[in-house]
Formats: C-alpha cells, structure tokens, sequence
C-alpha cells in the first residue's frame, strides 16, 4: 500500500494536452531560461573552486632563526676560477669563500655550458712534489708541501695551490706571484686562468646565514682580513680590471609561495666602465603563507634598489664584484588562501573554509597596499622599485 502511494507522487503532475499550447515564443523563453540557468551555475561553480589571499600584519617576533638565501647569477666575462662568494652580518658572522652548497658551471661567450665543478682549479699534475723540508717527494714517504711562512703551526702542511691560498688569508696575506709557489705552478695555476680567459661563469645555490640584516657578495679573488677590513687578493690575477656584468636568473630570500614576487628575476646589468662595484640595497620582509589545506610555508618578500660605484681602470677604490645588502623588516606579514564550504555554494551565501586562528592580529582589507607601504615601494605591487639609489 505504501509502495502504491510513492509511485503515485508526483510533485509535477503533468497537464492535458487540451489545455496548453506549443509557442515559439514560449521554446525561445525555455531556451533563454536554461542557458541563463547554466552561466548561473558555472559562475557560482568558479566562485566556489576560486581561492583569494587575504594579508594580515604582526610585529615580528621571532628570535633565533636563519635566512635562506637562493640565488643563480651568471657572469659572461668572468672566469669561474676567479670568483667567490662571501657573507658577513653585523652580528659579527663571516662565511668566506663560501664552497659548501655552491655550483659553479663554466661557460662560454654564447652561454654554453663548458664544466661543472664545485670549485677550485682542478687536480695537480702528476710529479714529484717539493716536500716542506725542500726535498722532492719519494716512493713511500708522505707528501707535506711547504705553506710558505703562513703556518699556524709545525705540523701544518699544504698540499694543494688551494690550501696555500687558504693558509696565506688566514694570515692576510696577499699572494701575489703564484708561479713562485711549487704547488700553484704543478697545478698551473695561471695557466688555467689564461686559458679560460673569455670564459664566464653561471654560479648557483644557497646561503644559510643569521636572520639579521648583512650582506654577501659575488667577486674576484680570495678574501681575507687587513687591519678589520675586508679585501681580496687581486694581485694572484695580474690583471687591472675586472668586467662585472651579470644577470641574476633567480634571487629568493626563501621557499617559493603562490603570490610571492622576486623583482630581481631577470635582471640584467652590462658594465660600461673597466671596473667597479655593484650594489643591490634589499628590504627584506618576513613572510608565513598558509594553503587552503592549511600547509604553513615560512619564507619572505623583499623590494630594491640598485647603485653603481665606478673605479678608475687600475685603481680598485672599492672592491670590484656584486654587492647584496640586506636588512629585515620589523613587520610579518601572514597570508592565507581561503575557499568556500559546500554548504554555502548550494545556499549561495559567501563562507570561508578556514579562519584565522589569531584573534589580537587586525585584519586588513586593503592587504596589498599595506604590503607595498612596508616594502618601499611606491608603484604597484607588481611594479617593483628599482631606482638608483644616492
């Protein structure tokens, strides 16, 4: 009997034939109604599958952590076995001659990939070595090359050019005829860096420095301590000037996030005069992203400046390479991708799926004008600030 009853529902009954009439007026006012019904149903299907990025702002607070600093630069006129990398904060931290994490890849003058290498000169020639004690290696003995008066103590031994090289700035002390010490001349020393002359170098990895502001840079030579300051040995190359031109292929100041802008991508500068100095003047502004499935990402946003500071040919008035200082915001910024429930695409009422957790932190509506007043910059948002800076 119950069955009966269901089977008879119907909340559409349909109507006598007698009493209604096929129009063309009526098809096309069907026809309209279902296609606006469809575009209705697209629209709020997009709506719902749609995430927007809502900002909020904090004083940031953390203590204790590190920067991550990714990078790959290529420079067209300079030779890998030139170049090194150095980073200094006013904590006091040096990280000199950074190799560890560091790819260096030769190149030639259309961009083609020659050698990949960690570093150095590569591998000495096969002879016998000048022992510390100023005979030749023999068979059986252990080889101990002479560091040249830059031991720190009597047992030091230095094997390799490098190892000379490194001896002699820990001491400060500049190296200024290579061909003079055994090790640099077995492994031929000058000679690699004539024959890679009109080479270029595409230098790429990562960083881990303190969270404070600093700076690291990319330039010829061996760094070492004189008298507190910092220099580089540039008489080991016996040229008088040195071609800086580069373009940075990435520059992040941390992982990857869905909005994030890095305005130095791409960037491309030719230098004009015979040396000099580069400078990239960075504001860095802490960052956490949250996903719409609630993945936290911690990483950063920055805006720049850019200098020049020229030399005159032959007279290194500042140190000649490409200069990245840095500093941090006060101000954290929070972002977090929001979605829609189920529920509220059927009822058609606006919801978000996540909320923010934090209660004490204001909510800022006009979130990208906020971040761009803390960045600096005074263009769009996608319009970095990329001035000389005075």
């Amino acid at each position: 009997m119950m069955l009966k009853k269901l089977r008879n529902l119907d909340a559409y009954p349909k109507i006598n034939e007698d009493f209604y009439k096929r129009t063309l007026s009526g098809g096309l006012i069907t026809l309209v109604s279902s296609l606006i019904m469809l575009l209705l149903f697209l629209s709020e299907l997009r709506l719902y599958l749609q995430t927007v990025t809502e900002s909020k702002l904090s004083v940031d607070t953390s203590r204790g952590e590190t920067l991550k600093i990714n990078f790959d630069v290529t420079f067209p006129a300079l030779q890998c076995s030139m170049l090194s990398v150095d980073a200094i904060d006013i904590s006091g931290a040096e990280h000199l001659d950074v190799r560890h994490d560091i790819i260096k890849k030769r190149i030639d003058s259309h961009g083609n990939v020659i050698e990949v290498r960690q570093d150095g000169i590569g591998s000495q020639k096969i002879e016998k070595p000048l022992q510390r004690h100023g005979g030749r290696l023999e068979h059986n003995e252990t080889y101990c090359g002479s560091c040249y008066g830059a031991e720190a103590s009597d047992e030091d031994c230095c094997n390799t050019c490098e190892e000379v090289r490194d001896a002699y700035r820990k001491k400060g002390w500049g190296l200024s005829n290579p061909d003079l010490i055994d090790q640099c001349k077995r492994e031929g020393f000058l000679q690699r860096i004539k024959e890679e002359d009109g080479e270029g170098c595409n230098i790429y990895g990562f960083l881990e420095v303190n969270k404070v502001a600093g700076n690291f840079h990319f330039a010829p030579g061996k760094s070492f301590q004189q008298s507190n300051v910092h220099v580089h040995d540039l008489l080991v190359f016996q040229k008088e000037s040195f071609n800086i031109s580069h373009r940075i292929n990435r520059l992040a100041f941390g992982e990857y996030f869905p909005g994030v802008l890095n305005p130095l991508d791409g960037a491309k500068w030719t230098q004009s005069t015979p040396s000099g100095a580069y400078q990239y003047f960075i504001k860095v502004v802490p960052s956490v992203y949250t996903d719409i499935s609630g993945h936290v990402i911690q990483s950063n946003q920055f805006s720049v400046t850019e200098h020049f500071k020229g030399a005159e040919a032959g007279h290194f008035k500042s140190l000649p390479g490409v200069f990245f200082f840095y500093d941090l915001s006060p101000i954290k910024v929070f972002s977090q991708s929001l979605g829609y429930w189920i529920p509220s695409y059927i009822t058609g009422k606006r919801r978000s799926k996540r909320r923010w957790k934090s209660a004490n932190i204001a909510n800022f509506t006009h979130h990208e004008q906020l971040i761009r007043i803390i960045l600096g910059r005074h263009a769009s948002l996608r319009a970095p600030l990329r001035g000389l800076s005075v």
